[in-house]
């Protein structure tokens, strides 16, 4: 019999490229090959690339010359770049990165085990040509369900026949037409399901659409279906992810097809938290928020994607709305839930962009009480719009104004922070350390980008709990609390 193969994944950039991750997995356990969690362990290091902006880029490039480098000394014998860098840049990233022995785009996903033998085995496959994937699917959303394209994180799956009777341990079963094959690669009580693929918004700045395609949504039975699996595997909250999850459903009819589907992910035996992210502002519906503030287990949470405030800007992004609107948009929202979790992302330096306008949105963020910020410096991404642009500014002006805005983040977040002493949260307990005491996220957290909970005592506490606990302190946007109850005998009484 031969020596099973060992594959590790190395994952980069956003919630969706970990599930892209966790759905080769499933493949390619599926396949016969054993994962392991480090690359020096493998005899094939995988490394799922981010290529949005600048730095995720040089992140992703220098982790795979890191796993490059363990060919010299490790069991590693190859290197395989996927993902985001890999589909957008293909033979130019092969031709600058020689180190990787492979390069595959999208479309390689269905046959990922073959293509990473062959590369073991000593053969070429050739690199991934890029293409604009928005130009693969019918522009009428109606029409693309159903269309032949590699869509990671909800692709074709194999057909019943070529499946194996007897899955391994923990892989996810291929329960639909775009039902993946999954496998999780960590035991955190918190999970993604993508709800969705792909972009039809055109932003000036954004490269997205081009390498992640048209938008196209997942039928509710395979989101509903992969729900019911993680559950089963211990996972306590999911995260619907996408490029926009405020579009989900447009596709199949009914653009209020959120609003239907929560409360049925929210009833999902063993769920005890839904967090939807990636919102568009200028989508946003009276219904969505309603169904956001006022179902039980939906984190009444808002990842609204404002990127800046100023009309002029806005248009110039390709955006709408502005700070009156924005403001009585968070209005509606705190009226409904007066402790609902809002988190947004700026860029700073756009083309144009005046001293009128930086105030501008100096004043949003001071007036919109926001939970976290995420703030950047503009640069060219090539392919995009705001590349062409004219009225560029100095770098200097734009480093300059970065920093500033940061700082003021960094000030009003934790204000924001302050505001919630006192407060009783539900808060999912992720991790107890022996030395760094347990640790957990309440509904206005989300995983990586919000800020945490941490317990003044671990006493009793277990990963997947969740517990309702009183906020006695704040370290930045970080929470210190006291556990009042557990919220499971609070709901037995």
């Amino acid at each position: 019999m031969p020596e099973r193969r060992t594959v590790a994944l190395v994952t980069l950039g956003c919630a969706r490229n970990e599930v892209d991750s966790e759905e080769l997995a499933g493949r390619l356990a599926a396949d016969g090959w054993e994962l392991v969690e480090e690359a020096a362990d493998a005899d094939v290091a995988v490394v799922n690339t981010c290529g949005f902006v600048e730095a995720a880029k040089k992140d992703s490039v220098d982790a795979l010359l890191e796993a490059n480098d363990l060919k010299d000394h490790g069991k590693t014998q190859a290197v395989v770049a996927v993902g985001c860098m890999a589909e957008r840049y293909g033979k130019e990233l092969a031709e600058a990165l020689p180190e990787a022995d492979g390069v595959l785009g999208f479309d390689d996903y269905a046959d990922i085990s073959d293509r990473l033998r062959t590369i073991l085995s000593g053969g070429v496959h050739a690199s991934h040509t890029p293409r604009d994937r928005r130009k693969l699917l019918p522009i009428s959303p109606a029409d693309r369900q159903g269309v032949d394209v590699a869509l990671p994180g909800h692709a074709q799956a194999p057909a019943p026949q070529d499946v194996p009777a007897d899955l391994p341990e923990g892989l996810a079963p291929a329960s639909g037409p775009r039902a993946p094959l999954r496998r999780r690669l960590h035991t955190s009580p918190v999970a993604s399901v993508k709800l969705a693929s792909g972009c039809d918004r055109r932003c000036s700045f954004c490269a997205i659409p081009s390498f992640r395609g048209s938008f196209v949504s997942r039928r509710p039975s395979d989101v509903l279906g992969e729900t019911r699996w993680l559950a089963e595997q211990g996972v306590k909250e999911i995260m619907l992810v996408s490029e926009n999850n405020t579009s989900y459903g447009k596709d199949l009819g009914d653009i209020r097809l959120l609003e239907t589907l929560l409360p049925e992910l929210a009833s999902v035996d063993g769920i005890e938290r839904v967090r939807v992210s990636y919102l568009q502002p200028a989508e946003m519906r009276p219904g969505l928020i309603d169904a956001l503030t006022s179902t039980e287990k939906v984190a009444p949470y808002f990842d609204l994607s404002f990127q800046h405030s100023a009309p002029g800007v806005l248009r110039a992004m390709r955006r709408f709305g502005d700070t009156e609107r924005f403001l009585e948009l968070l209005e509606t929202i705190r009226g409904k839930a007066p402790q609902a979790g809002v988190r947004s992302n700026f860029i700073v330096g756009f083309p144009g962009e005046e001293e009128a306008d930086f105030a501008e949105l100096e004043r949003f963020l001071t007036e919109a009480r926001l939970d976290a910020i995420g703030v950047f410096g503009y640069s060219d991404e090539e392919g995009t719009e705001a590349a062409g642009y004219e009225r560029k500014l100095d770098q200097h002006v734009v480093d300059a104004r970065l920093a500033h805005l940061s700082r003021l983040a960094e000030e009003l977040t934790a204000q924001r922070a302050e505001e919630r002493l006192g407060e009783t949260l539900h808060v999912l307990v992720e991790s107890v350390d022996g030395e760094d005491g347990a640790v957990g996220r309440a509904a206005h957290q989300a995983p990586e980008t919000d800020g945490q909970v941490v317990f003044t005592s671990a006493v009793g506490l277990a990963p997947g709990r969740m517990v309702e606990a009183k906020v006695v302190g704040t370290e930045g946007v970080d929470l210190m609390a006291d556990v009042v109850s557990d919220c499971r005998e609070e709901a037995g009484r």
